[in-house]
């Protein structure tokens, strides 16, 4: 199923999009400074485009094993729990932190009444791939065993936004489609050798770039040329999609990575699973953390979504 939205308020979205690019074209890209770990630093700090991430008392920080060592997460509980979603944030696998959208998170699970893990994967270059994706794997499975006597359910969704919305579907993969009743994936990227979206886009800044994505692709995948990318446990795009999860896929049309939705619903939808797709007039890539009424709309209609999907 395919649903359009925002056109009745494409211009406020227009408006913000301008002021957004202005904003960026005014501060150096991560190509250009080339050094995650001092990138890392400035957000913390606030420095930058955007705000410094705002941490909630009611967020508990917990700890799991994994093949690699402990795996840190942040857990929200609400009063009702209905279910619970495992939630992998974005970053382009090398920024970002399961802390970085608590107020997100909290609102999610009051209003779709689930307890939401965020899991805190390693981020490259310091630790490449595998490592993202063996931490989220190794989370996906503590909540498969450990779901029901944590937190009194077993019925789980998974999702996540750009980055992590590819580590979602990469974890999907590994877990060979069980334990999970739906996905969430949010403007995600499927296609680490570029889909012609990415390729075609260029220069502007507007929160992704064709560079942006070629240096992100270096930290998390180095050494690995462009036809390896293709392979399926890295772009799962290319994947065996079938016996996977009903899926919700959003994009907005002015996102660089519009293809790797568009594509990769088509994709798990041929291989006999549900999904929805929604395309937001306009929207750029991580709209949904700006004060915007598409951003609302969308938040909303994940609640409801991930809410049915742990129905009774």
């Amino acid at each position: 199923m395919l649903i359009t939205t925002g056109a009745d308020v494409v211009e406020e979205t227009r408006a913000f999009n301008q002021t957004l690019a202005e904003t960026l074209a005014a501060l150096p890209a991560h190509h250009e400074v080339n050094d995650p770990v001092v990138s890392r630093a400035a957000r913390a700090r606030g420095e930058g485009a955007f705000p410094a991430p705002v941490r909630l008392d009611v967020g508990q920080d917990r700890a799991i094993p994994g093949r690699a060592g402990q795996i840190p997460l942040r857990v929200f509980t609400p009063p009702v729990v209905r279910g619970v979603h495992l939630h992998i944030h974005g970053g382009g696998w090398t920024f970002g932190s399961a802390a970085d959208q608590d107020g997100l998170l909290w609102r999610l699970a009051q209003a779709a009444e689930m307890a939401v893990v965020s899991v805190d994967y390693r981020l490259a270059p310091e630790h490449p791939y595998p490592a993202a994706p063996d931490d989220c794997e190794d989370a996906a499975r503590w909540l498969v065993a450990n779901a029901r006597s944590e937190f009194g359910t077993d019925r789980l969704t998974i999702g996540g936004e750009s980055a992590g919305a590819h580590l979602s579907a990469v974890t999907l993969l590994r877990l060979g489609g069980r334990g999970f009743r739906a996905a969430q994936l949010t403007f995600g990227v499927f296609d680490l050798s570029m889909t012609p979206s990415q390729r075609l886009w260029g220069e502007l800044n507007l929160v992704l770039s064709t560079p942006i994505m070629a240096w992100y692709y270096d930290q998390f995948v180095p050494g690995i040329d462009v036809e390896a990318r293709r392979a399926p446990h890295v772009s799962p795009l290319y994947a065996d999609l079938s016996g996977l999860p009903p899926a919700r896929f959003v994009v907005g049309t002015r996102d660089l990575l519009l293809d790797d939705t568009l594509f990769m619903e088509a994709r798990w939808r041929a291989a006999g699973n549900e999904t929805t797709l929604e395309v937001i007039a306009e929207a750029a890539h991580g709209f949904l953390s700006h004060p915007l009424t598409v951003a609302e709309r969308e938040l909303a209609a994940q609640e409801e979504f991930l809410a049915k999907a742990v129905a009774d």
